[in-house]
Formats: structure tokens, sequence, C-alpha cells
């Protein structure tokens, strides 16, 4: 099996998938005052099948019931990813709105296309004592991300990462990912999208390397061990004290899968989570994940199969190893394009810049 990075290294190089933030951060804000939240949208035009997969002990949902394969509905306009806690979800009212007034969502009226019901599923991080607890994401920062929305779009501390601790140092948003040059998902993309706010640790104590550098190396980062001083002043950072945190994301494909499918690629994607967060899935997170296929690379599986299994198996089993690999890249990418907030130190503040 053969793959190798999209040309973006972005989710966004999944056909018909977009990502837009927006944001209010203050220069000056400090645990406590001034701005330092906001949201990301990862918009689909047309639509998408979705599903959803939520570890975490301490979730802040919106939409998932809909999201089950058993029920009606099996697709979604937008996906919301969103910093200020439950307050937080509000922004997916702006979400609704935007996409409402571009006719995107389930026709009601054949005889008024206006007439639509936008499907707007999200998750939460709690980023509510970095910066000021009362300025949190409103409708009009949905509307706004919505509108943002792009196939290139920036990493950091920016939309839902820009209030995102990730243990002791700074979280954001990360991306990555992969495309299959051979094998049953040959021209298939797999992406992800992450918000990392975990309660757990980010990076290996004993050399300052990111934990989801393990699967790559290092060297795929171009990073290096960490010195003894870095390592120290590194350590001696206070743990995380916030009893609700939260990873959050998005992983997609342009694999046509059933809801079924997309379940199951949620579910692995989180195999990435913990490899790069220690720990995971803990009662002080709410750790949530989405799948979307867009079906943009719609190919007919001709590996075959006894009857018992569905048609893509094969397919769906390759899409599942990357969702994961996926995953684990763009928490790396995600605490390497942080910038420090708050006065929250980012990891290039600690173990040097991130590699151009």
């Amino acid at each position: 099996m053969n793959s190798v990075a999209g040309p973006r290294n972005s989710i966004t190089d999944v056909g018909g998938v977009l990502v837009g933030h927006h944001q209010a951060l203050d220069s000056d804000a400090t645990i406590g005052t001034g701005a330092a939240t906001g949201c990301t949208v990862v918009r689909v035009p047309g639509g998408a099948v979705a599903a959803v997969d939520v570890r975490g002990g301490g979730p802040g949902t919106r939409e998932t019931d809909l999201l089950d394969p058993g029920n009606t509905v099996r697709q979604a306009n937008a996906i919301l990813l969103t910093g200020g806690s439950a307050y937080g979800l509000a922004a997916a009212d702006g979400v609704m709105r935007w996409l409402e007034e571009h006719k995107e969502g389930i026709p009601m009226d054949p005889a008024d296309p206006s007439r639509v019901v936008p499907i707007v599923p999200g998750a939460v991080i709690f980023d509510l004592p970095v910066g000021d607890w009362r300025i949190r994401p409103t409708p009009d920062f949905g509307f706004l991300a919505a509108e943002d929305a792009s196939t290139d779009f920036v990493r950091g501390s920016v939309g839902a990462g820009a209030g995102a601790r990730a243990g002791s140092i700074k979280g954001g948003v990360g991306s990555a990912s992969i495309r299959f040059t051979d094998g049953p998902a040959a021209g298939i993309t797999v992406g992800a999208l992450i918000v990392a706010n975990p309660v757990g640790s980010v990076f290996d104590p004993r050399t300052g390397l990111p934990w989801g550098a393990g699967t790559d190396g290092p060297e795929h980062f171009g990073l290096h061990p960490a010195t003894a001083e870095q390592l120290t002043a590194a350590n001696a950072l206070p743990v995380k004290g916030t009893v609700l945190n939260t990873t959050i994301g998005v992983v997609a494909t342009d694999a046509a899968l059933d809801p079924i499918g997309c379940r199951r690629l949620a579910t692995t994607a989180h195999d990435g989570l913990a490899r790069a967060i220690r720990p995971a899935h803990s009662p002080l997170d709410g750790d949530t994940l989405f799948a979307l296929a867009t079906g943009t690379a719609e190919a007919a599986p001709n590996f075959p199969l006894p009857p018992a299994f569905p048609p893509d198996l094969l397919i769906l089993d390759q899409l599942c190893t990357a969702a994961a690999v996926c995953v684990e890249r763009a928490i790396v990418d995600a605490i390497l394009a942080a910038t420090s907030v708050a006065g929250i130190p980012a990891y290039s503040d600690l173990f040097g810049g991130r590699p151009e």
C-alpha cells in the first residue's frame, strides 16, 4: 500500500471540503481578560454523508443523535468546531443562517428552493478561562466562519484553536491528508482537521518530541530531541488545571461511503488521537470526531469478496488506517503551528521554531 500527502497536506485535499475560521483574539489577552476564542467550520457544498464517534467523558455536542447510522438523515451540510464550551454551540445558528441564505440544506418544498433545513452537527472545546470568560462564539462567529470557508486556511492559534491548550502548552488547529497511489483505495484521499485542546500531554517529557511523531518518526516533521535545558523548562510548566478540555475534529474522504462506513472511519480515527495525546478519552475530555464522505472520487470496488462482506470492505480498511495517521499528524501540525496566547507557551517557544 503506497500513499503520499495531498498537495496541501490538508483536509481540503478531499474534493468538496472547505474550511473557514472566525475568532476574537486580543494580542494582550490573559488568563481571565481579553478575547481569545473562536470557531472553525468545515463546509461541504451540496452535503456529504456524515457520522460521529464521541469518546470523551465530558462532551459538548449538537446534532450527534441525528448522525446515528440507523436514523433517517444521511448527510450534513457543515460541521461546527467551536470554543466557548456549551455556550459556543450558539455559533451553529449562524452557520445555519449562512447555509439557508445560500439554499444549502434538506429541501422541504419542491416549489420553493429557499425552504431548506441545513444540517450542522457540532462540538465544543472548553476554553473559557483563556481570555474573558464572558467572551465566547456567537451566531455571527459561525456565519463569518462559514463565509470564510475555502480550500486554503490558516492553522495554529486560529478559529476554534484560538484559546486551545494542549496539556501544558498552546494548542490549536492542525490538518493533514493522505492520497492512495495503489491498492483498493487508489486515487482516494483521506484528510483530518483537529482542534487540539486536551488535558493530556502532547509531547514526551523524556525527549520533547510530540507523541504524535511516533508513527512517522521525528524526521518526518523535521524535529530532533530537545536539549537538557529545554526539557527542564518544558517539564517545569504547570499541568493544565481546568476540569473540562477536549480534542475535536473532522476526518473526511472523497470515497463514496454509506453512514455505517463513515461511522467506522470516525471510530478508527480515534486511534490517531490516542497515539498523539496521553492520556486520551479521559473523563475530563469530550473527545469527539466527525466523519464526512463526499463521494467525489467515487469508484466501484473491483476486488471480489464473499457475499457476506460489503463490497467496499477493502477500500474502507485502507481508509480507516489512513484516518488514524491523518489525525495523528494533524495533532502534531496543530502544536507546531500554534503561537503563544495569554501567556501560554507554544511548542516552538520551548523547543525551537517550526520547520519550514
